[in-house]
């Protein structure tokens, strides 16, 4: 006879790919925050594993985590192999959360959702790939719905910040000020005197993303006409190939990462469902609280731009973009790129990563420049110019090793504690499952944070 209690699965996480260069900085993390330490005893991650293919390298990695302290014994090593789907479904049957950080996803990530949806398992990973992450939803949403599976990718530096960062200047537009586009602009940091040394991960999926950019046109073209966010004013001029940004300080060029398809994922989502995503089991304040936070974010328009205090900075990044985008096309190309990284990035990434100085040293700032109106009523759907601006910004530590494990983790944390108030499942983007939750909070406790920078009137 059934009692009506549910059987948790043994492992409240395991991370999949521990042993890589982001995984180990993840399961570093996961650490700090386990019950089982002195440092968090209170914590609601209570057991972990980590998985992967190699089990020696999955051990030194908990030993190189755990440094200067002695390896948690409880800890299990599963040995796995993505392409093994019965062994990964036992896993995912184990599991109330997997976080997976094997890259790039187009090559790995669908057999390792596959196994999530049909067990149940919540999903997040640290994907920066669009294409990835829209063909996911269109093949995966609706039995992850119907399974109760939460799939939520580009929980780490892609795209938390962008999306939580929106989200906060959005939220900045009081009473009958009304914002209409922002521009979100990059800048990363080092004390070191090379510069940043950026995750090899990170050009792996950027060179990788070019080769399969027309496959992102034609599934868009593919899925048919959705709602699309109804925003007020004219669209933002297309303005110079580098920008002079002088409020800012900076030069900038577009930057054509996920931040912007993940925040246009999010209001498409928004404009079909303008009170967000009801809970599993949400209780009616819960209710309020989602409905509240929905009704002051209106869309926007939304950019991302790479910034740097120096002029010769931004030609680097161009020259980068430009090898990544000419030699990604070929099969020969994306060899070359793939094999001599350091080479054709000008030794912004190499196969070995950064060191623990440089990691140590880097920093990054994200400013978001919200353009829009004092009222309203000034403006009509894609007519008007702005006339007032709100600057906000989200910074933090190094992106790779240092902000992505702390932000993936704080969403695992939000899920564990918070999951009936989310979406029973489906495969959705970061805002949309976390903007209404404490992520923010959590967040700044832990190195993130959110600022008001100037509110401001435009000269007509």
């Amino acid at each position: 006879m059934s009692t009506g209690t549910t059987i948790q699965p043994p492992y409240d996480v395991v991370i999949l790919g521990a042993s890589g260069f982001t995984g180990r900085h993840v399961l570093r993390e996961v650490l700090r925050h386990l019950s089982s330490t002195t440092s968090s005893p209170s914590s609601p991650l209570k057991s972990i594993a980590i998985a992967g293919r190699n089990p020696t390298k999955l051990l030194h990695a908990l030993s190189w985590a755990s440094h200067p302290n002695i390896p948690p014994p409880q800890i299990p090593i599963i040995t796995i192999k993505i392409t093994d789907r019965a062994s990964l479904i036992t896993l995912c049957s184990n599991s109330r959360i997997i976080l997976n950080c094997i890259g790039p996803f187009r090559l790995s990530g669908s057999a390792v959702i596959s196994a999530c949806v049909e067990t149940g398992c919540d999903y997040l990973d640290i994907c920066g790939e669009p294409e990835f992450m829209e063909r996911m939803e269109v093949e995966w949403n609706e039995r992850a719905r119907e399974k109760g599976s939460l799939v939520v990718s580009a929980c780490g530096f892609d795209s938390v910040p962008a999306e939580m960062g929106w989200l906060w200047n959005a939220r900045q537009w009081k009473g009958e000020e009304r914002v209409s586009g922002v521009e979100a602009y990059v800048v990363l940091e080092s004390e070191e005197k090379g510069g940043i040394v950026g995750n090899i991960g990170t050009f792996e999926s950027a060179v990788l993303g070019v080769a399969n950019v027309e496959g992102l046109v034609e599934l868009r073209k593919s899925r048919g006409k959705r709602a699309r966010p109804v925003i007020l004013g004219a669209p933002p001029p297309k303005g110079p190939t580098i920008e002079h940004q002088k409020e800012l300080g900076l030069w900038a060029v577009k930057l054509p990462s996920a931040d912007a398809s993940v925040v246009r994922r999010t209001q498409m989502c928004l404009a079909e469902n303008p009170s967000g995503l009801p809970g599993v089991n949400e209780t009616p304040d819960q209710i309020a609280k989602r409905e509240e936070f929905w009704s002051t974010v209106k869309p926007a328009y939304f950019g991302v731009k790479l910034g740097s205090k120096s002029y010769f900075g931004i030609l680097k990044f161009i020259i980068i973009g430009i090898f990544i985008g000419l030699l990604g096309r070929s099969s020969i190309g994306r060899w070359l790129l793939l094999s001599f990284p350091s080479f054709f990035s000008l030794g912004m990434f190499r196969k070995t990563g950064p060191t623990e100085d440089e990691v140590n040293s880097a920093s990054f700032k994200m400013y978001f420049v919200g353009r829009g109106f004092s009222d309203a009523s000034k403006a009509s759907p894609g007519k008007g110019k702005p006339d007032m601006e709100i600057v906000t910004r989200v910074t933090g530590p190094e992106i790779g090793y240092i902000a992505t494990p702390i932000i993936l983790i704080q969403c695992a944390l939000v899920l564990l504690t918070q999951r009936e108030r989310l979406p029973k499942g489906g495969v959705f983007p970061t805002g949309l499952v976390f903007g209404p939750t404490d992520l923010q909070e959590r967040l700044q406790a832990n190195g993130i944070s959110f600022d008001v920078i100037s509110k401001r009137a435009l000269r007509a």
